[in-house]
């Protein structure tokens, strides 16, 4: 079942860059085999055909879970090591094998705290799933890395403010992210694996599929000829119209929310497409979005256990070109969603700002030295710290990581105190 979360949703944020557990699920069939050569992606199988709804859809309507990718440590964007291949060699394989192995050992069922030590069932999922031996999320471009911003997207993003910005002083909800004060994780950032919580439940009726997010975020979308919304109307998961290709359903997606990170003024703020806390995801959390901004996503059956979910997003004032992700979800009709109270009892944001305030008012009175305060713990969110197995790296013990090391141990963004 789904790990419950706790009240203060940046304490657990910081909690959950532990262990996270991944559920064993029911045997698969082969959903898309690796070829002969390793940079190639071929195209999404679409011989399975899927039982139909009472009117007539392809039937859709189970829960899938996203865990495994971001237990086993597949990242959204590619490790440099893997070059342009799509997919891992035998000998890499071997060792993100042994990694679940030695994950699923560590298991702690009665451990009392948010994520336990260990996965359960990962390393069945690998020897079962083909998608075990994909380099990255991302398939496009070609080298699994997300494109170059414009110079326009880069600079809002190096100035932008959120929870993750190293040496950033906190006054206001306006310092943190949709993330950190518990609205959204933003879209397309809601759709790919976190460090918890990946439960997707696929809900269908005449003229409608939803999708409800474990985390934060419930879309319900129209199927066939519906009108766009206005320019101007916008919301944190967009305005999206679905329409079946053959098996495939395609869903089209604009009006998101548009705005950066920069601006003081809450209206015009919005969240990252991509975020630190996906397992290879973008740090910092201050891509800004544009009201351009739109994606194109497909969803197709792949076998009675797995459904590909491909995305292409583009952004022309962000972004120089656009970037597309393709990623298998495993259908567990047993997972068990609860509510994410993320709201209640989060104190944590009021208490990161009267900590920089009372540290700010000890350095004017001479009591303390502003070199005292520990601003470094947010410089590891400056890079990529999530490392594969497969590459043959091996993160330190978390002790001896230095700040801002590959593989570096997460904690929660707090100029008081680093923990």
């Amino acid at each position: 079942m789904s790990r419950r979360t706790a009240s203060s949703h940046l304490a657990l944020a910081a909690a959950a860059f532990g262990a996270v557990l991944a559920l064993s699920t029911p045997p698969m069939a082969a959903a898309q085999k690796r070829p002969a050569n390793l940079d190639a992606l071929p195209p999404v199988p679409t011989d399975y055909t899927p039982a139909k709804t009472p009117w007539g859809d392809w039937d859709f309507s189970h829960v899938y879970n996203t865990d495994n990718l971001n237990s086993g440590k597949i990242l959204f964007q590619r490790p440099k090591a893997y070059g342009d291949r799509v997919w891992v060699t035998d000998e890499e394989f071997a060792r993100r094998l042994a990694a679940a192995q030695k994950s699923d050992s560590n298991y702690t069922p009665n451990y009392r705290g948010a994520t336990p030590p260990g996965t359960q069932g990962l390393a069945e999922w690998m020897r079962r799933s083909e998608f075990a031996k994909r380099t990255s999320l991302l398939v496009e471009p070609k080298n699994g890395q997300l494109p170059p911003m414009t110079p326009k997207g880069q600079h809002l993003f190096e100035t932008g403010r959120s929870g993750w910005v190293p040496g950033q002083e906190y006054d206001w909800v306006t310092d943190f992210d949709t993330w950190d004060r518990c609205i959204t994780r933003g879209f397309p950032a809601s759709m790919f694996p976190n460090r918890y919580n990946n439960g997707v439940r696929v809900l269908q009726s005449p003229g409608y599929i939803t999708l409800q997010l474990e985390m934060l975020g419930t879309r319900i979308i129209p199927i066939g000829d519906t009108p766009a919304w206005p320019a101007g109307l916008e919301s944190w998961m967009g305005h999206s119209r679905a329409r079946w290709e053959g098996k495939t359903l395609v869903i089209e997606t604009t009006n998101i929310k548009s705005g950066d990170s920069v601006s003081s003024d809450h209206l015009k703020r919005s969240a990252s497409p991509v975020i630190v806390t996906m397992v290879g995801g973008a740090p910092l959390n201050t891509i800004p979005t544009s009201a351009k901004a739109h994606t194109l996503e497909r969803l197709t059956m792949t076998s009675p256990t797995t459904l590909m979910y491909e995305i292409t997003y583009d952004d022309p004032e962000t972004y120089t070109k656009p970037w597309t992700a393709r990623i298998e979800w495993t259908r567990d009709d047993k997972y068990e969603f609860y509510e994410y109270a993320c709201h209640e009892g989060n104190q944590a944001m009021r208490g990161y700002i009267l900590g920089s305030r009372a540290d700010r008012a000890a350095i004017a009175r001479g009591e303390k030295k502003p070199e005292s305060l520990d601003k470094d713990s947010r410089t590891r969110f400056t890079t990529a710290f999530d490392v594969d197995p497969g590459t043959g790296a091996v993160p330190a013990p978390r002790a001896a990581r230095p700040a801002g090391a590959a593989g570096a141990a997460a904690a929660p963004p707090s100029p008081a105190s680093p923990g």
